[in-house]
């Protein structure tokens, strides 16, 4: 059924994958969670028509889950956005999350007459972009072609992220914005857990180290596990905690059988209580991506006052309590990877837990600044001339 307008709020649309237990619906949850609905009203257009870990309690905070199904049939896809619209609207903002295929998806908000358009690149790709194949290259030409011609406010969660979908020249235009992720650092003013460790298996004394982020390339797990291998070899206690789900989970576990740690790595699969295990059960944090645009994850172990080793692939935004992190390069090998990790095993941290979560609390990362940011955007967008060519980005692909 249609849903008419109201003068007293504003409808936004939010276009993504699927609303499971991924960094950017994690956000996307914050945000719900404390939006005003007085002011903004938020459905989820998504991907699939499968159940996702975050859809009951969207539906219970007000909002809907809208499948738009199709999204490699270009043609059916349209029709189908043009439906869902048509049924579900009129909205005043569609805020794509879809990374390149946000182009695609805001030219069809475009011809349905939608005023604002967000472009939000949350992934710096810009290395995996650089060489890509015949195919690809069409891809990616075409849809930065059409993010440029038809967002008319672009968003990014890093310089990395930025520079990913709206070229280096982003800096120039003042419709491109950086809009960081926040975190909720309630969860973090806990007293650890430390019954946590039995729970998962963990000794009380072993050496935990942990991974969140989903089975996929990017995560770059298998060069993790041969991180752990050498762990493993000097440190007995050693443990690895890793914590997602993913395409590619199966065949981590295969690796981890065929390495002989598999009694040593705990599978977690996907979780609703982060902040707790990273509290509660963990020593030191390893994120060996091979690119991001701003890990959530990454944010919450520095809250929860861990020692972090990064990847210098990651942006150094993420860097927000930089005396926890060691940075390296994929090129260094395991072994020196293995040495930063347990370098500071029988010390403890250079900061104490509540100076890290203090100093998050004043960072751009707290999610009230983040929930506020957005808000204020979303306002400001509604309020500008509804058409006109000074609201296209104005940056020439890059």
């Amino acid at each position: 059924m249609k849903t008419a307008r109201s003068p007293h709020h504003v409808r936004i649309l939010h276009a993504v994958g699927g609303m499971g237990r991924g960094g950017i619906e994690t956000w996307l949850m914050h945000i719900l969670r404390r939006n005003d609905r007085e002011r903004f009203r938020m459905d989820f257009m998504v991907h699939t028509a499968q159940a996702c870990a975050y859809d009951d309690e969207i539906r219970a905070l007000g909002s809907r889950i809208l499948p738009c199904l199709d999204y490699n049939r270009p043609w059916r896809y349209a029709k189908n956005f043009s439906r869902l619209v048509r049924m579900h609207g009129p909205y005043d903002i569609v805020h794509g999350h879809l990374h390149h295929y946000n182009g695609y998806t805001l030219r069809l908000a475009e011809r349905m007459c939608i005023p604002v358009r967000i472009a939000h690149s949350h992934c710096g790709t810009s290395v995996q972009d650089a060489s890509p194949g015949p195919l690809r290259s069409v891809y990616l030409s075409t849809m930065k072609r059409w993010i440029h011609r038809f967002a008319t406010i672009g968003l990014a969660a890093s310089g990395k992220a930025a520079e990913a979908l709206f070229c280096p020249r982003y800096r120039t235009s003042p419709l491109c914005k950086l809009l960081y992720y926040g975190i909720d650092l309630d969860p973090f003013r806990e007293h650890p857990d430390r019954s946590l460790r039995a729970a998962l298996g963990l000794a009380a004394d072993a050496f935990v180290l942990a991974h969140v982020g989903r089975f996929d390339e990017q995560k770059n797990h298998g060069f993790l596990l041969e991180i752990f291998r050498t762990v493993a070899k000097v440190e007995p206690s050693a443990r690895l905690l890793l914590i997602g789900d993913g395409p590619l989970r199966t065949v981590i576990e295969r690796r981890a059988a065929e390495t002989g740690l598999a009694g040593r790595i705990v599978f977690a699969g996907a979780r609703c209580d982060v902040p707790r295990l990273l509290l509660g059960a963990v020593d030191v944090f390893v994120m060996p991506s091979l690119y991001e645009g701003l890990p959530l994850a990454g944010l919450e172990a520095q809250a929860a006052g861990l020692r972090c080793v990064f990847a210098d692939s990651i942006t150094t935004e993420l860097d927000v309590v930089p005396q926890l992190i060691t940075r390296l390069s994929l090129s260094q090998s395991r072994f020196t990877w293995a040495r930063a990790i347990l370098a500071g095993r029988r010390r403890a941290p250079p900061v104490t837990r509540d100076d890290a979560l203090a100093v998050m609390e004043r960072s751009p990362f707290n999610i009230r600044r983040s929930t506020a940011a957005l808000a204020q955007l979303y306002q400001t967008a509604t309020s500008l001339p509804r058409q006109g060519p000074e609201l296209s980005l104005k940056l020439p692909p890059g």
